[in-house]
C-alpha cells in the first residue's frame, strides 16, 4: 500500500477532500496548512492543489520527501509516516528511488491481476465516488 501511494506523486485533490485536515489536524507543518487555508480559502468548490507540491508533474520520490516533513496533502496519505513501522519504506523511498519504481510496478501488477467482477457481479459507477 505504500508502494502504491506513491502515486500521489502526480494529480490534484479538491479542497472539499482534505480542508477539515486544515483546522483539525495535529500531523501537517503549521505553514503548509496555512498555504493551503488561503488557496481553498476562495470559496470557489472546485479549487484544487496539488499531491505533491514540489514536483506536482514528474513521477519521483518527492511525494514521500514531503511526508518527512508533514506535508502530505490528504490525511491518509500523511499517515503513512507518522511513527510507525511504515516510516522505513518511506525513508527507503526517498533514498532509493530506484526501488520504489521496482516496488510500485510490482504493486501494480499485483493489482491488476485482481479478479473483475463482471455481469450482475460488478457494477460500473456513474459517479466512482457513490455506488449506484
Amino acid at each position: 500500500m505504500i508502494a502504491l501511494s506513491g502515486a500521489h506523486t502526480i494529480g490534484l485533490a479538491r479542497c472539499s477532500t482534505f480542508q477539515t485536515r486544515l483546522s483539525s489536524d495535529t500531523n501537517i507543518d503549521p505553514s503548509f496548512a496555512a498555504l493551503l487555508r488561503a488557496n481553498c480559502s476562495s470559496g470557489i468548490n472546485d479549487s484544487t492543489a496539488p499531491l505533491d507540491t514540489a514536483t506536482p508533474t514528474v513521477f519521483d520520490t518527492n511525494y514521500y520527501q514531503n511526508l518527512m516533513v508533514y506535508k502530505g496533502l490528504l490525511h491518509s496519505d500523511q499517515v503513512l509516516y507518522n511513527n510507525d513501522a511504515a516510516d522505513f519504506l518511506v525513508r527507503m523511498y526517498v533514498q532509493n528511488p530506484f526501488q520504489f519504481s521496482i516496488d510500485f510496478t510490482a504493486a501494480m501488477i499485483k493489482m491488476g491481476n485482481i479478479g473483475l467482477l463482471t455481469g450482475s457481479n460488478g457494477e460500473i459507477r456513474v459517479n466512482c465516488r457513490k455506488t449506484n
